[in-house]
């Protein structure tokens, strides 16, 4: 007895592509081949992103329009036992009209062939997506723990995840003070010719009764808004105000799955109208929720599937933790600076500052000691040089407080504010001015007066730059002065060697004082 015959060679090459669109092809190609049509076309209903609605064609320039009526056939593909898409085909070439017996049984053996080859494709891009997905939060991670600001941090996690997702954007959200989500990084990508050729070629435009007009969704005139989500720094500020019920999730920890952002009524934001399927993903790790990841698709585009959801929660959940062993290692590094400048500071006053006020002690004795008229010059030289060596501790004082102080954060005390104002200065000058403190300046001088003399202290400081020749500036704050009618007061004295008009060499000295 002789067996059923082997299946041509069309029919055996529809599994020879790994791509799920390769295969959808070679599918309709070998359809048209075995049959003799003129027109062949393979429409796909599934739900997923790698079964897009739409249609694959073969024939004639590849039209999307295939004749209806006598002298068409149309036979339905399953994929794993579930409906995938239906094979039409029209027009038989060799003067007869109607398909022969052979060319069903030569289809029904395609289409039982198609649906190993697509369900073996399907599987091969899901794998390559969940790699691409596992491949991405692995680099956010690397990227997150080599450096970088919290704001660049978040750009990383915006951009990686938009580029997964393939949406139209990226936009991470963070809690306002009222309550209320802002969004404050956001990656964008301008939509290529390709993407929307892409896009409208998913489904057949001409033909209102197939399920391909659902990848059209949206008005005519929001074209331009579909395909287009605008500069990122028109989204960022965008904000969810407090007391929606999509806050209300997200603050729960639960994400949120939008099927068309523009239309729902959970979003409020002001740039909804430009983007279609959304995700929007708490970013929590350790019961600390730092902020939402939000990833809009184009208006049109297909909603989100099962499998992108969850690799999207996944990715999200695996950033989160990244964002937080970033930060902790920010913090350590901070901790590591202050610790580094408190060893300085110590290392300062313990070794510098003793060894000089004991320097200055002998050379005070020896002052005391020099009696006669012939050592007048020596008791001159020595008082100098004792000036020169408490003018030296005070001024390494004052570099011990600013090692102290917090880097990058606007100082809250009088010495830091001054500290503040001479390196402003300095930038101008090309050199630090010299600064002295006497007296307890921190809890003799009220906040009013404070203000005050910083003015007063600014002002100084732009006079004396404008000055030529300015090569050294001076400043005084004497928190022990008395005024001329004795009360207790402050002296600021800002001290430069620049010319003032050719008017001496001693420079200029501007005072301003108050009562305390």
């Amino acid at each position: 007895m002789t067996g059923p015959p082997p299946p041509p060679r069309a029919v055996l090459g529809v599994g020879s592509e790994l791509e799920l669109r390769a295969t959808l092809q070679r599918v309709v190609d070998a359809a048209a081949e075995l049959t003799g049509a003129r027109y062949a076309t393979l429409t796909t209903t599934g739900p997923g992103r790698e079964d897009r609605t739409g249609v694959h064609t073969a024939g004639p320039s590849r039209a999307p329009h295939v004749p209806r009526g006598p002298g068409t056939w149309e036979l339905p593909i399953d994929v794993d036992g579930e409906p995938f898409g239906r094979l039409h085909l029209a027009e038989k070439e060799g003067g007869g009209r109607e398909f022969t017996t052979e060319d069903v049984r030569l289809l029904h053996v395609l289409a039982a062939r198609a649906g190993l080859a697509i369900g073996n494709a399907r599987r091969y891009e899901a794998a390559r997506r969940r790699e691409r997905w596992i491949e991405g939060a692995a680099a956010v991670t690397t990227a997150l723990l080599t450096g970088g600001s919290a704001a660049d941090a978040l750009l990383t996690v915006a951009e990686r995840a938009r580029h997964l997702a393939d949406a139209a954007a990226g936009v991470v959200l963070q809690r306002t003070a009222d309550g209320g989500m802002e969004i404050v990084v956001a990656a964008t990508a301008a939509e290529t010719p390709a993407d929307a050729d892409a896009r409208e070629g998913i489904a057949d435009p001409g033909d209102a009764g197939d399920a391909g007009d659902a990848g059209n969704a949206g008005n005519a005139g929001d074209a331009g808004d579909a395909g287009d989500a605008g500069d990122a720094g028109e989204i960022v500020g965008a904000t969810i105000r407090p007391g929606s019920p999509v806050l209300v999730q997200l603050l729960g920890g639960e994400p949120v799955f939008i099927d068309d952002s523009a239309t729902d009524p959970r979003m409020t934001t002001h740039v909804r109208h430009r983007f279609g399927p959304s995700m929007m993903l708490p970013l929590q790790a350790d019961g600390q929720l730092i902020g939402t990841l939000a990833l809009p698709r184009r208006r049109g585009d297909l909603p989100y599937t099962e499998v992108e959801k969850l690799l999207a929660v996944q990715f999200a959940s695996q950033a989160a933790v990244a964002l937080v062993l970033a930060d902790a290692r920010h913090r350590r590094e901070r901790l590591a600076v202050f610790e580094d400048r408190d060893r300085i500071a110590r290392d300062l006053h313990d070794l510098v500052v003793q060894r000089l006020f004991a320097t200055g002690m002998m050379l005070q004795a020896v002052r005391r000691g020099t009696t006669r008229e012939t050592d007048r010059q020596v008791d001159e030289t020595l008082g100098r040089a004792v000036d020169e060596l408490e003018s030296t501790i005070q001024e390494v004082r004052t570099a011990i407080f600013a090692l102290q102080q917090p880097p990058a954060e606007a100082p809250t005390t009088l010495r830091g504010r001054v500290l503040r104002e001479t390196a402003g200065a300095a930038a101008l000058l090309g050199f630090q001015p010299s600064i002295r403190f006497t007296g307890p300046v921190e809890s003799r001088i009220p906040e009013r007066t404070a203000g005050h003399l910083l003015t007063a202290l600014r002002r100084a400081l732009a006079a004396a730059s404008g000055r030529p020749d300015v090569s050294r500036i001076e400043v005084v704050i004497d928190a022990t002065a008395a005024l001329p009618d004795g009360r207790a007061g402050v002296r600021l004295t800002v001290h430069d060697d620049g010319s003032a008009g050719g008017t001496g060499d001693d420079g200029t000295t501007v005072t301003w004082q108050a009562p305390v």
